[in-house]
């Protein structure tokens, strides 16, 4: 399948997106202090460098089928007490570092479907929102379970 140079462009910046993501995902993993913070943030970066596979297929002239499932949402249990100390306030800020760059890589998936012609692509990109929309939720749990957000 041949993409079109408006298509492959925008298949670069969803790469670039991904890229970003799994790097964040990784950084911030090391600098949590909450375990269950580690091993979501890990766990994110593992879907994250899946999606950025899926693109590279993509890119290549393969329309994969989206995954049969997304990712679990987890349950967390309450590390963090309403008030404030160090440790909160690191995993507190990569949180809200991470939750927004979610946000914009659902924003770039919701322009870019409209731009593909193939639906078979449109698909799969629509499936990959969804699972950054999945990903902001759980850090948004993880947020809410520990006095993070209100």
């Amino acid at each position: 399948m041949k993409l079109t140079q408006k298509e492959t462009e925008l298949i670069k910046d969803l790469k670039g997106q991904e890229q970003l993501c799994i790097d964040k995902y990784t950084k911030h993993s090391s600098a949590a202090k909450d375990v269950q913070l580690k091993n979501l943030f890990t766990q994110l970066a593992q879907t994250e460098q899946k999606h950025f596979d899926t693109l590279t297929q993509i890119e290549n002239g393969t329309v994969p089928t989206p995954g049969a499932g997304s990712t679990q949402q987890p349950t967390f249990t309450q590390t963090y007490t309403c008030t404030q100390n160090p440790d909160k306030q690191n995993d507190c800020f990569l949180c809200t570092d991470l939750l927004t760059t979610e946000k914009h890589a659902s924003h770039l998936y919701d322009t870019c479907v409209f731009e593909f012609k193939d639906d078979g692509i449109r698909n799969t990109l629509n499936h990959i929102q969804k699972e950054e929309q999945q990903h902001g939720k759980m850090i948004y749990d993880y947020m809410a379970a520990n006095c993070m957000y209100s």
